[in-house]
């Protein structure tokens, strides 16, 4: 009676061992379901109030009743930049625009009217060239004539490399917008956009 008594333990133990991996395995399976399902959800986010931006752009620019009958699409302030290269620590990513009308020098998309800005950002950072692989701080940041703040940081993980922004932030003209990261990385599929969300307030 004794000898089963001590079998029932290790039995109950043994099965407690094998248990634990599997639930460990689970639950990391349902953190990776999370985490994916956020991120379509981020991106189908994104995409809507971008596309819902350029209609209202679009069938604005159509009406002449309106403030609008001023002014033509390619006058309206917006930038559209997608990326894929090295990022350097401590210079600002050397953007080129694809397409809008927003002035770019050096890596900084110049601001020429104050206004609500929709600011769309997303892309992945890829950590092969990194010193220490583990994390990378992605800043986006403002300097007008006398200062340089940070508007928005993300810091991105080796297991979770994605970036993904929308947002809309009130900038003043004049003022420089870059994007920098804290070490050596390589950027891929990066894609920025800026749009003045009120240009009836706009003289170019």
């Amino acid at each position: 009676m004794e000898g089963q008594t001590d079998v029932e333990p290790r039995n109950q133990n043994q099965m407690d061992h094998e248990r634990k991996p599997a639930e460990d395995d689970w639950k990391s399976w349902q953190r990776g379901q999370v985490r994916n399902t956020l991120h379509l959800v981020s991106a189908t986010a994104q995409w809507i109030l971008l596309l819902a931006c350029l209609i209202y752009l679009g069938i604005d620019s159509l009406q002449p009743s309106t403030p609008w009958s001023h002014f033509h699409l390619d006058k309206v302030p917006w930038t559209h930049i997608r990326y894929t290269g090295k990022s350097i620590k401590g210079a600002a990513m050397n953007f080129t625009a694809e397409v809008g009308s927003m002035q770019i020098r050096n890596g900084s998309i110049t601001i020429s009217c104050d206004g609500l800005y929709l600011v769309s950002l997303k892309g992945f950072i890829l950590f092969s060239d990194l010193e220490e692989e583990d994390l990378l701080k992605l800043t986006l940041q403002k300097t007008d004539k006398t200062t340089s703040r940070a508007l928005w940081e993300q810091t991105v993980q080796e297991s979770d490399n994605a970036v993904n922004l929308i947002t809309v932030l009130y900038l003043f003209k004049y003022d420089n917008i870059t994007l920098w990261t804290n070490s050596n990385a390589t950027i891929a599929d990066l894609s920025f956009s800026l749009v003045l969300q009120n240009p009836s307030n706009c003289s170019l």
